[in-house]
């Protein structure tokens, strides 16, 4: 048996679950399994990876993928150049090398939403490991960006500065934020959502639901938007290539 899992602290509404099980079924992969480990605190790590010696591979989610670093033997480029974790890899030996696939998740579903010209400018809200991602992903495709988080001593914007002149100035708006997920539908990045326009490109991590608040917002003042489901399924791809010692980009 091939055993894949999903760590993190709450995995009720698990996307790499239904992802991965159905991918086994449709491949006729019966001896592959996919569970989800919640984890009280990370340092419980050492102890899942004792009790189940078969794990071939595991993802990483809110709130570990930073922390679970210190846990792992050595770090991919990919995951160097974030400084997080969303891909555990199992070596030949049992050691752990962590990789990061949600900088070419990101990067690839962006190509096909946002038209990136030299003049692009970007809003990155949050300050997580995904928009440390995320980040990456700009830097890659030559988009200049800000960060926006609560903290006034952050080294980027704050919520109070994001005036009507700073979003006519930036373009792209990425929430990498949990607001809006399932079950906290009514909950969505504080915006001057009326300055928006059909200039506007806004892009959610959330998958759950659909169309967020921050998304619905956008949408009504004439912006484009997308939700993060590509961007979960080209990450998850690009994982499965790694436990499969395929060539991935990223």
């Amino acid at each position: 048996m091939r055993q894949f899992g999903l760590i993190g602290r709450t995995l009720n509404h698990s996307f790499s679950q239904t992802y991965f099980s159905q991918k086994f079924y449709s491949q006729g992969l019966a001896d592959h399994a996919y569970e989800l480990f919640e984890l009280a605190t990370v340092g419980e790590l050492p102890a899942l990876l004792a009790a189940h010696p078969h794990l071939a591979g595991l993802n990483v989610t809110i709130p570990y993928k930073e922390s679970v670093v210190p846990y792992l033997d050595e770090l991919a480029s990919s995951a160097r150049r974030v400084g997080a974790v969303n891909v555990i890899e199992f070596l030949p030996d049992r050691s752990l090398r962590g990789h990061n696939t949600d900088v070419v998740g990101f990067r690839e579903s962006l190509r096909q939403f946002f038209p990136a010209l030299p003049e692009a400018r970007a809003l990155v809200l949050g300050a997580g490991g995904a928009a440390k991602a995320v980040g990456v992903a700009l830097n890659d495709l030559g988009i200049a960006h800000w960060s926006v988080t609560r903290d006034p001593l952050g080294p980027g914007l704050t919520y109070d500065d994001l005036t009507p002149q700073v979003l006519a100035a930036h373009q792209l708006i990425i929430n990498t934020t949990p607001l809006g997920t399932f079950p906290l539908v009514d909950e969505c990045p504080r915006l001057p959502y009326a300055a928006l326009t059909a200039q506007h490109y806004l892009y959610d991590l959330v998958y759950n639901p659909a169309e967020t608040l921050f998304m619905a917002k956008g949408r009504a003042a004439g912006a484009q938007v997308k939700n993060g489901f590509e961007m979960l399924c080209l990450q998850a791809e690009a994982a499965w290539n790694i436990w499969n010692d395929e060539a991935t980009a990223g």
